[in-house]
């Protein structure tokens, strides 16, 4: 009786805390979508108007940058976090002095303070790089930021792989990379994509590291110049561009306009739902994309 008493116990707290998380993140998303779906359906241009500093305007310039930057960021950090990943599951001796140092490096890259990254951007990407303060500067800085989180999770998905599999790509004839590249990451997608969705969220949320990198301007964008070699293109890489996260920060902090207060909370309602769809989109693109390479 006292063990089935206990496990009854253990269970009632674990769904409690469970309930806790679940309830933090519902208040969170009612307190925000409350104050900014209102300023939303009161105004739907809001979301296609340009802002302005005299009358604060609406969010158009500041939405495209944040999904740009996140593009830009994963052509660049994908492919660098399949590499490592393959690399540290399939090819690196775990007892090597190389792979601790590798690992040791990813532990301290994903503990520093997304300030430092963006200190750091600034300094080595804006400065020394002479990138300005522009999308590439603010994607190469995010890039470093989330690296180590999609790296590790890629690691993990291929880990996770039974041994079975990759024993049978080799008795097949298969090379250790071909294995690696046809077997066991296919089967991997799932995480893979889990990691993706991860640090998707901590680039189109981040604004510390992109105030130092990104900057805090916009150039005036002509949407009808699609050449990325000009600046006032919205392809260019190399325009200053504020974000959705860097521009409520900036009229939470540094607002003048008496409007400042509702673009904030219709900024933020926004943002929150660019997070939600991405999130159900990418699980549900990632479930497809698995029964594709699966076939299951």
């Amino acid at each position: 009786m006292n063990a089935k008493r206990t496990d009854k116990i253990a269970t009632a707290v674990l769904y409690t805390l469970s309930a806790i998380i679940v309830a933090i993140l519902a208040l969170l998303l009612i307190d925000i979508l409350a104050g900014g779906l209102p300023v939303i359906f009161k105004d739907p241009s809001f979301i296609i108007t340009e802002s302005n500093p005299l009358s604060g305007g609406g969010i158009a310039v500041q939405l495209f940058n944040s999904i740009y930057l996140l593009i830009v960021t994963l052509l660049i950090s994908v492919p660098l976090s399949l590499g490592a990943g393959i690399y540290l599951s399939e090819y690196a001796n775990q007892k090597h002095w190389l792979t601790n140092v590798i690992r040791s490096a990813i532990e301290v890259l994903s503990s520093l303070p997304s300030i430092v990254v963006g200190l750091f951007g600034m300094l080595i990407f804006v400065i020394q790089f002479g990138l300005g303060f522009s999308v590439l500067s603010g994607a190469l800085a995010l890039t470093v930021f989330n690296l180590p989180l999609m790296t590790r999770n890629v690691e993990e998905s291929l880990r996770s792989i039974s041994n079975i599999q990759r024993e049978g790509g080799l008795a097949l004839g298969l090379s250790k990379w071909e294995t690696a590249t046809k077997i066991i990451l296919p089967e991997a997608i799932p995480g893979v994509i889990t990691g993706v969705i991860l640090s998707s969220g901590r680039v189109f949320g981040e604004a510390a590291a992109l105030i130092y990198t990104a900057g805090q301007t916009n150039l005036p964008i002509s949407w009808t110049n699609w050449n990325p070699f000009s600046l006032t293109s919205p392809l260019s890489l190399f325009r200053p561009a504020e974000t959705l996260a860097v521009h409520i920060w900036a009229l939470n902090t540094e607002g003048t306009v008496s409007a400042a207060q509702k673009i904030s909370a219709g900024a933020g309602a926004v943002l929150i739902l660019f997070v939600l769809l991405f999130n159900l989109g990418a699980r549900f693109v990632g479930r497809k994309i698995h029964k594709k390479f699966t076939s299951a």
